[in-house]
């Protein structure tokens, strides 16, 4: 899916030509406030649990495509941005490498409330990277 973004992007980009490094930073603050946006109650999320462990078929790939999108959009903002496909894939793979790891060796030892705050912390992430890039930008560095 970052691939794809990326390839996407590069073609928005040429098409929107030198507004494209706007919209990719438009890009990621928005994946950042909607990390921020507030969260399901528990009964939702507990439907939401079972509905998931039932999962067969043509659910199974809807569900990896809704996982997927956060990717996309990534790569479409870097594609926005121009930045090397080369690097950004590498990047990419070696933080869900180490995100992965992590989260399979502390997940289920930490809180829900821990989980809920380390989303808001990624919405923070990808909104302090999109502040970085438009300095960057209007400063011409």
């Amino acid at each position: 899916m970052p691939i794809l973004g990326l390839v996407v992007g590069r073609i928005a980009g040429t098409v929107i030509g030198a507004w494209a490094g706007y919209a990719g930073i438009v890009f990621l603050f928005a994946a950042g406030i909607l990390l921020l946006r507030p969260g399901r109650d528990e009964e939702q999320e507990e439907k939401r649990l079972r509905l998931l462990a039932h999962a067969r078929g043509l659910a199974i790939i809807d569900l990896g495509l809704g996982i997927s999108v956060d990717e996309l959009t990534i790569g479409f903002s870097a594609g926005l941005i121009a930045l090397p496909i080369a690097l950004t894939v590498i990047w990419i793979a070696f933080q869900a490498f180490a995100a992965a790891q992590i989260g399979l060796r502390f997940g289920a030892s930490v809180s829900e409330g821990l989980r809920e705050r380390s989303e808001q912390a990624a919405g923070v992430a990808l909104i302090l990277v999109a502040i970085v890039l438009l300095l960057l930008r209007l400063l011409k560095v």
